[in-house]
């Protein structure tokens, strides 16, 4: 009976140590990350862009060059006299953009999230913190294509159907 006990007790205390060191690595994982959150925000400067659409752009959404992510979407919102939307991100402060560079949304595959990409301009002046991108192209919407090349097709085979319809009628003559 004290050999089971013994053995119980024993188990008891791997589980609490076990159970302690899981502790100790969610906790350095948790510092790791807030410290890693607190680093990564001081090396970013702020940029604003305002698109006509945004479709599929939300809150953390990479901001990449080159295909790299060099920083993310920190906030959306209409413009209420313009009604465009403003978007701004942040961008490592190792990437300097000249003024006259781009941001187009654009997304990874059809199905995929969107982001922002940055086409880098030839101006040597730079752009700041803060400052207003000018050069910008919306999302472009999946939708939007499909019935536009839809109704093409269409109205094409409409067309081709008229003009057949008088070449036989005239040829019949």
């Amino acid at each position: 009976m004290e050999r089971v006990s013994a053995i119980q007790t024993r188990r008891q205390t791997a589980e609490i140590i076990v159970g302690m060191l899981v502790l100790a690595v969610l906790l350095l994982m948790l510092v790791l990350a807030i410290a890693g959150r607190y680093r990564s925000g001081g090396d970013d400067y702020i940029l604003k862009a305002d698109f006509n659409q945004i479709d599929g752009l939300s809150i953390g959404s990479d901001v990449r060059l080159a295909g790299i992510t060099v920083g993310h979407v920190a906030t959306t919102r209409v413009d209420p006299k313009t009604y465009r939307a403003n978007v701004t991100f942040t961008v490592d402060r190792s990437v300097a953009l000249p003024v006259d560079s781009a941001a187009i949304i654009t997304s990874d595959s059809l199905l995929g999230g969107k982001y922002i990409a940055l086409s880098p301009g030839g101006d040597t002046a730079l752009l700041k913190s803060g400052q207003l991108m000018s050069i910008t192209q919306g999302s472009i919407s999946l939708e939007q294509l499909l019935s536009k090349f839809i109704f093409s097709v269409t109205d094409s085979i409409q067309k081709n159907d008229r003009s057949d319809g008088d070449n036989g009628g005239s040829s019949l003559k």
